[in-house]
């Protein structure tokens, strides 16, 4: 924690010492969780048309465990309370020449780190239906999706808060300043990312959020609208719509939304002029869902976010993003839950996306395409009820990018310490 953010902890443990006595026998500890999740992964990434002395492979194995604590909250009016999150995480295989799979740090002398871990502390405070957290955060919103999706998962350093006193309606605010990247222990500056490339020569001091949710008719739609402002870089709205209904035996669903960024402050990378809309619609029939969805960059910019983060957009994949200046991509998936056939915890999915009239800027035009499959399987019974297996295969092509071959293996098992 920078020494601002341990201040305000300290003042907090001050404020909330005078209920400390009694918190023992009250919600404090009484509605307090903790969680240990282990997680074993193995990432293979081949770069398949690079050659020659070019590093052309990231492929590591890790250790991974994050241990998640919640408090309850001190009784009264005003209530108090105290999460914590430990990661740890340790290599089982690596090499200089297959690193940077974003499982394992990267050390100066181009070797990965033998573990790495940190300790992350949150103090919040709870009125009524709002809460305010200060400390190690993890925002999960359309413009800062919640990404774990490696050994461990990142962090952000600041405050938020929110807040559910109408029903139905979730506001939320934030103050970010900096993160801890998911294979890394310290903290690091906010960076942009614009379409696939990173923006590493400059950072900003913040990033700021607001905006809201509203869920209606009994919850089968939600309206989204969304404000945030990476300082002096850009700044970005958002506006989405949520729908599901029941027609006969099926269930029809679409998920759309808009992005519109801009450049902001001291324009660090220069002019953001970037308007993104996506969606994917669904069809749900037993076990059965099939999805088609199409997605449009517009503007003169690919689309910008925070280094590393994924998005809400709904043709962005695991390898390829289709994010590109003046792309338009088109999606289709089918997912299967064996649950229909009796067993339960089985999943299926499929998925195809294929982008076109990419401005690259050599003279042609960018196409790109990536199919992906998942296999995935919790067990339902003891003794090994909670461990879970996941296989993914993914290959992705394109004229203007690199192409990619990628396996991932992720075991994993929880377990409910209280």
């Amino acid at each position: 924690m920078t020494k601002d953010r341990g201040k305000l902890c300290a003042l907090f443990i001050t404020g909330a010492g005078a209920n400390l006595a009694q918190a023992a026998d009250s919600g404090f500890v009484e509605q307090s969780t903790a969680t240990l999740v282990t997680r074993n992964y193995f990432f293979s990434r081949d770069f398949s048309d690079i050659r020659g002395s070019e590093k052309s492979m990231a492929q590591e194995w890790a250790q991974g465990f994050i241990l998640n604590f919640k408090s309850g909250y001190t009784p009264g009016l005003v209530g108090f309370g105290l999460d914590a999150t430990g990661k740890f995480g340790i290599k089982l295989d690596s090499s200089p020449d297959r690193v940077n799979s974003g499982l394992l740090p990267v050390k100066d002398d181009g070797r990965a780190a033998d573990n790495y871990g940190r300790l992350g502390l949150t103090a919040k405070v709870r009125f009524s239906k709002t809460e305010l957290k200060v400390g190690e955060l993890q925002p999960n919103i359309p413009s800062l999706v919640f990404s774990d999706i490696r050994l461990l998962p990142p962090a952000y350093q600041g405050a938020s808060m929110t807040s559910s006193e109408i029903p139905g309606l979730t506001l939320q605010a934030g103050h970010l300043t900096s993160t801890t990247l998911r294979n890394e222990a310290g903290e690091s500056k906010l960076q942009a990312l614009l379409g696939n490339k990173p923006q590493r020569q400059v950072s900003s001091d913040a990033f700021n959020y607001v905006g809201g949710d509203y869920a209606f008719n009994s919850n089968r739609t939600t309206v989204s609208a969304w404000h945030s402002r990476l300082e002096d870089i850009y700044e970005q709205n958002f506006f989405g719509l949520k729908h599901s209904v029941p027609v006969g035996s099926w269930v029809l669903g679409a998920n759309l939304g808009y992005y519109d960024a801009k450049e902001e402050g001291r324009k660090l990378v220069g002019k953001v002029d970037n308007q993104a809309f996506f969606s994917l619609l669904s069809a749900k029939l037993g076990g059965h869902t099939f999805y088609a969805g199409y997605q449009g960059m517009y503007g003169d910019s690919p689309f910008p976010r925070v280094f590393l983060n994924v998005s809400a957009l709904g043709n962005e994949l695991p390898t390829y993003e289709f994010v590109s200046t003046h792309e338009r991509s088109y999606q289709l998936r089918y997912d299967y839950d064996f649950a229909a056939l009796g067993v339960p915890g089985l999943l299926a999915s499929t998925r195809y996306v294929t982008g076109d009239n990419v401005k690259t800027g050599m003279g042609f035009e960018g196409k790109d395409r990536e199919r992906d499959l998942d296999l995935s399987y919790t067990f339902q019974s003891a003794p090994l009820k909670g461990l879970g297996v996941r296989v993914r295969n993914a290959m992705a092509r394109s004229n203007y990018r690199t192409d990619i071959n990628e396996n991932r293996l992720i075991i994993s098992y929880t377990w409910t310490l209280f």
